[in-house]
């Protein structure tokens, strides 16, 4: 089979990339990328992307640099892809975002001056809705429907947020947190799973609601969270065996944990 100069490495770059994914959707190339459509490969997208997520949590500049390169291995395929099917090509992508970067930053790139990161942010929102040739969006345009449920509760409560729609004071969440877990309660004594389920999205949105006013990512106050559950129960774990020991046995190690610094 005939392998071209394609794979000689003289340089490391978007182009040498393109270039190799290119030749693998050719006919000699992998059956497997030859097959793949822009809508099949999203599932492992957005594995790449959680991964990338996971690698900077962890701070770990090794797999960061791994993870980059996997997701943008699959902005390339998606460009590929787009260029065979005559729908798009690579210059109309960066076109795109360049000309999106300079119009939506007229702090830096035109006659607008300030620092206000407040105004810089409802300018954006606005130059948004008012782009050239664009049709007047819908106030909830733009929030992707396929977005985790966290992420677009805290998406929603900010957008409704910057024209007014939000709470006075702190103490109006709590209240609100408050009286949707008393109405939670109600539901479990109908035992109606329908209305229980409908009262806990309520309770996870105030909660939500509650992050996005003291300025916190939900999702990031979950995953350290999540972290440290995990680093607790292992601790239970080494000491006990969890298949035999009762909830009294494992409760004490998870006291313990609790004790223990970075657990």
């Amino acid at each position: 089979m005939e392998r071209r100069g394609f794979l000689i490495l003289d340089n490391y770059n978007f182009e040498k990339l393109k270039e190799l994914i290119f030749e693998l959707r050719q006919p000699n190339g992998c059956p497997w990328d030859r097959k793949q459509t822009k809508e099949s490969l999203v599932p492992q997208l957005l594995e790449e992307v959680y991964e990338l997520v996971d690698a900077i949590h962890e701070n770990s500049e090794e797999k960061i640099k791994e993870e980059l390169g996997d997701v943008l291995l699959h902005i390339v395929f998606q460009i590929i892809v787009g260029e065979e099917q005559g729908g798009f090509t690579e210059k109309d992508v960066f076109k795109e975002i360049i000309e999106k970067i300079i119009r939506r930053h007229p702090h830096v790139f035109g006659d607008m001056e300030t620092d206000d990161i407040d105004l810089i942010n409802k300018n954006w929102e606005t130059i948004k809705s008012n782009e050239a040739g664009k049709e007047k969006r819908k106030f909830f345009e733009g929030i992707p429907k396929s977005m985790p449920a966290l992420l677009t509760s805290y998406k929603l409560t900010k957008k409704v947020a910057k024209v007014g729609f939000d709470w006075p004071h702190l103490a109006n969440i709590f209240e609100k947190i408050n009286e949707e877990v008393y109405e939670l309660e109600e539901a479990l004594t109908c035992g109606n799973l329908e209305m229980i389920e409908e009262e806990i999205g309520d309770v996870i949105f105030m909660i939500v609601n509650l992050c996005r006013f003291l300025k916190i990512e939900p999702e990031t106050a979950l995953v350290k969270t999540n972290k440290k559950f995990m680093k607790r129960f292992s601790f239970i774990e080494k000491n006990v065996d969890i298949n035999k020991a009762t909830l009294e046995e494992m409760d004490k190690y998870w006291e313990k944990s609790k004790k223990i610094k970075n657990l």
